[in-house]
């Protein structure tokens, strides 16, 4: 492969509370997840983080949660599809508008946390988000995971899917990631983040937590903003892939 996307999620600071380092790590990603005021982020946070995005070239995205502040929208919670959908919908019309002021467009739409793994593992929750994104803007691109409901309901709608796999999260035998309520779920050792990736790109498969071999597709490669290694990880798999002759670049 001689192009990888690297997407992290920003805009996540809100109020007084300031989360990650999006300022340092902005000019290490080609592509910015950025939180729209449910799990994290509010409008001056968008305003700012679309601004900083726009200054480094970085292409950026709608990032959906759910509407859970307290918890970083990490915990699944009893909604409907129908909500699903509708929370969507006003997610990502919020980043439009803000993107639109800045004269600058959305590129893609990633869920976030429990939404993510809702729609991956559940398809009402996938239809109701694809459905979503097609109904706002059918050429935006969706991130999703590779054998989930996201992108086998994104496809069938006919959204241009971008494979994600992560740098910075272990994997479990089916493919899933490991949930963070589990031992092992972060990695937090750069050259354990920077073996999983290269491994990824080369192999195209992923080491299991149980040592075992899975398939995975990477188009789009994933650190997480809030991670403690965040920083660090980014820089390094930068300059790594950048060595290997690989192009840091979004996908349009």
């Amino acid at each position: 492969m001689n192009q990888i996307d690297l997407n992290c999620d920003l805009g996540e600071s809100f109020g007084h509370y300031v989360i990650g380092n999006d300022e340092k790590i902005l000019p290490l990603i080609s592509s910015a997840n950025i939180a729209c005021g449910f799990h994290a982020g509010d409008f001056s946070e968008m305003h700012r983080t679309v601004a900083r995005a726009k200054k480094n070239a970085v292409a950026i995205g709608a990032h959906p949660g759910l509407p859970d502040l307290k918890g970083f929208g990490r915990k699944e919670m009893h909604v409907s599809p129908t909500e699903v959908y509708d929370m969507v919908v006003y997610q990502i019309g919020a980043l439009q508008a803000v993107a639109k002021a800045q004269s600058i467009r959305v590129n893609h739409v990633k869920p976030h946390g429990a939404l993510y793994h809702m729609a991956s593992d559940q398809e009402k929750y996938a239809k109701a988000v694809v459905q979503a994104v097609s109904d706002v803007d059918p050429n935006l691109l969706l991130f999703a995971m590779d054998g989930t409901f996201l992108a086998s309901a994104g496809e069938k709608v006919g959204l241009h899917v971008i494979y994600e796999a992560y740098a910075d999260r272990t994997y479990q035998p089916n493919g899933s990631l490991t949930p963070r309520s589990e031992p092992k779920a972060l990695i937090t050792e750069t050259d354990q983040a920077l073996r999983q990736v290269m491994q990824m790109l080369q192999d195209r498969t992923v080491t299991a937590v149980n040592g075992g071999k899975v398939s995975v597709r990477a188009e789009t490669l994933c650190v997480h903003g809030d991670g403690t290694s965040a920083l660090a990880f980014a820089a390094i798999i930068r300059k790594e892939l950048q060595n290997c002759g690989v192009k840091i670049k979004s996908w349009t």
